[in-house]
């Protein structure tokens, strides 16, 4: 993980002050321990807080091409980034550097905005171009690598890989925005392209922003990928599972590319327990695995996390959570820098401070139990599903309508149903 901030002024002009754009950058220094740089020229001030996985002893940034003329700074990981500096190579681009930092320079020299199609890893960087006068932000198509921005009053576009980055600035707008609030209430979380404050925005995932000198406001974000929801055809269902565990092997396996120690989440779910497993079968040494245990019996799941350590033969590293500890409270809302209510907020923190213990880099299962419809709630919905289709609309209203008020969960439904009247606004 690294941070990233910067400051880029509309009209080229400003010379922003370099106590300024360190300010904004140690504010991010439990992103990136390891180093930090800074690069200040007319109208732009990037920014970069550096943790070291790929080309320790190079790869500080900002980092520039050849003559200087374009600078990037960047938060993430180029899976793909040794074919796509083959490829650059034989176009012509000199590396100086073996990190995927580099390769995004390059990319962008030849392929301009479209170098993020290239891109196969989960990124937000920054590129200032001096003889395009161009600046381009991107994130990667799921949103993994964070980024908030601003157009302050004086014409200068903000920007960071956390909120508290932007509030180091004096003259940030910070009047709460409602509907943020409510879309909190309604989610458990703001999502893109809001943020609390007014003003401020998220990059969407999948999308970039392209800002020029002379520009007089700031541009729509432009949508470079989506998830293509599509029915995919196979045969059998030995077909699917071919497919699917030679994809797992693969996404496992880029993402094991790294130059300091290397180890895994394990809760002992659908997701994490696969990643452990695919992990075991690519590496000849034990896998390094971290669980986390709660104190009170019903909620703790290590038994199923012991079970995966015991079967792969990992080296296993568990800790307990108290279910008292509200002290991590002000720790995490100091994290987040606005409301965020997931219920797995604090184990997960207490996961990570266990793993860094241990490794630098550790891969985590997400979105298993999801994908793969593991939770009890997936079957009600499907027969529920049976019932609504063979029901009228007429019906369906009064019915899921009394429902959702008796059991709130099932409001989603009743949303549903309103909107396929054209009656209803």
């Amino acid at each position: 993980m690294c941070g990233v901030v910067g400051l880029f002024d509309l009209n080229g002009l400003a010379d922003f002050d370099e106590a300024l754009i360190h300010a904004m950058n140690e504010t991010q220094f439990h992103r990136g321990p390891d180093a930090g740089g800074i690069h200040r020229e007319a109208g732009v001030a990037f920014g970069h807080r550096r943790l070291a996985i790929i080309d320790l002893s190079n790869g500080a940034q900002p980092l520039f091409n050849e003559d200087h003329s374009v600078v990037v700074t960047y938060n993430g990981e180029i899976y793909n980034f040794e074919s796509l500096s083959e490829e650059l190579k034989a176009l012509g681009h000199t590396f100086r550097t073996h990190c995927d930092t580099e390769v995004i320079v390059h990319a962008w020299e030849e392929w301009g905005e479209a170098c993020v199609e290239r891109f196969r890893g989960m990124f937000v960087f920054a590129i200032w171009d001096r003889n395009q006068q161009t600046l381009f932000i991107a994130r990667d198509r799921l949103g993994i690598k964070p980024l908030f921005y601003s157009l302050l009053d004086d014409g200068t576009l903000a920007f960071g890989s956390e909120l508290k980055s932007l509030k180091a600035l004096p003259n940030l707008p910070r009047k709460l925005d409602p509907r943020a609030v409510e879309d909190y209430f309604t989610f458990g979380y703001i999502p893109e392209p809001k943020t609390i404050f007014q003003r401020v925005y998220k990059l969407r995932p999948g999308h970039t922003l392209t800002l020029k000198v002379g520009d007089t406001s700031l541009p729509l974000q432009k949508e470079y990928w989506d998830i293509p929801f599509k029915p995919v055809p196979f045969a059998s269902e030995q077909e699917m599972y071919t497919q699917l565990n030679g994809w797992l092997r693969e996404i496992v396996d880029i993402r094991m590319v790294a130059e300091v120690p290397l180890g895994a989440f394990l809760s002992g779910g659908v997701d994490s327990s696969a990643v452990v497993a695919t992990m075991a079968s690519l590496q000849s040494e034990p896998v390094n695995t971290c669980a986390i245990g709660f104190d009170v019996a019903q909620f703790d799941e290590t038994e199923y996390a012991d079970r995966i350590a015991k079967q792969y033969s990992t080296n296993h590293f568990k800790e307990e959570v108290a279910s008292d500890t509200f002290h991590l409270v002000d720790t995490l809302a100091d994290l987040y820098d606005e409301p965020y209510a997931d219920s797995s907020a604090i184990p997960t923190y207490k996961v990570c401070e266990l793993a860094k213990k241990r490794v630098t880099v550790a891969l985590s299962g997400d979105g298993g139990d999801e994908n793969f419809a593991g939770y009890r709630r997936y079957r009600w919905h499907m027969n529920e599903e049976q019932l609504r289709s063979r029901l009228p609309l007429s019906l369906r209203k009064p019915l899921f309508g009394a429902l959702g008020k008796w059991y709130p969960k099932n409001m989603s439904t009743v949303w549903i149903d309103c909107c396929e009247d054209p009656q209803t606004p």
